[in-house]
């Protein structure tokens, strides 16, 4: 299976391959240049596995949530190179592949909190467990609200991932009502866990038609009004 993988939902710009056994990746940090950088990166790991964009099986993408920019960006591409190729695409959760940067501990009692910083006073965020195979198990829904309004679900310890931490690391903490067994505000979703979590659902059969391949914005608002910011 060869099944090409774009993320691009934060600051994170990054894209992986599956090529039979093997996952290799590029990622960078490069906000406001995912758009001149995620096609070449995508043609870089393609020269190093020595396929052609006609050798791919399917398109796997982070649908978000996350920036409206960068979601719609992947999205399109996604979309853009299936219908092209004639390759259906698999959808992966921004932060689901978020959650996968959390190191499995082996404790089936520790729950992964993704959190990303949605700005305008928010975050996103969902609760995940790893499933002792390399995937995840979620335990509620994707959401975005106010750090102090987030619920959680019941778990003995915790894992925290993603930029909200570390723009609400205070708040978070009397909300898990316990400190992290581990905690990274500098985490990401990266292509490479889109890719595993998508191989998984390309061999499941629940590929999906370009057309059918959508973005999860979970707000429709990309700014505060003049009002709401206080400057009117």
């Amino acid at each position: 299976m060869n099944l090409l993988a774009i993320e691009t939902a934060t600051e994170a710009c990054s894209v992986a391959l599956v090529h039979g056994d093997t996952v290799i990746a590029r990622s960078e940090l490069a906000p406001r240049r995912h758009a001149e950088r995620v096609l070449p990166m995508a043609d870089e790991l393609l020269a190093e596995a020595g396929l052609g964009r006609h050798a791919l099986d399917g398109i796997a993408v982070g649908r978000g949530p996350g920036a409206f920019t960068g979601v719609r960006l992947a999205v399109s591409l996604a979309q853009g190179m299936a219908l092209a190729l004639d390759l259906p695409v698999v959808t992966v959760s921004s932060l689901a592949a978020l959650a996968l940067e959390a190191p499995d501990d082996g404790e089936a009692d520790t729950a992964i909190l993704a959190v990303i910083d949605a700005r305008m006073g928010e975050i996103y965020a969902a609760c995940y467990r790893h499933d002792g195979d390399g995937g995840l198990i979620a335990l509620d829904h994707e959401r975005v609200c106010t750090a102090d309004a987030l619920g959680l679900p019941d778990a003995r310890a915790w894992q925290v991932v993603g930029s909200g931490w570390a723009t609400y690391e205070a708040v978070l903490r009397e909300r898990l009502g316990c400190e992290p067994r581990f905690a990274d505000g500098a985490r990401y979703p990266q292509a490479v866990h889109v890719a595993e979590l998508a191989a998984r659902e390309f061999m499941a059969g629940r590929a999906l038609p370009p057309e059918q391949a959508l973005p999860v914005y979970l707000r429709d608002k990309v700014a505060l009004t003049l009002v709401e910011q206080g400057k009117a």
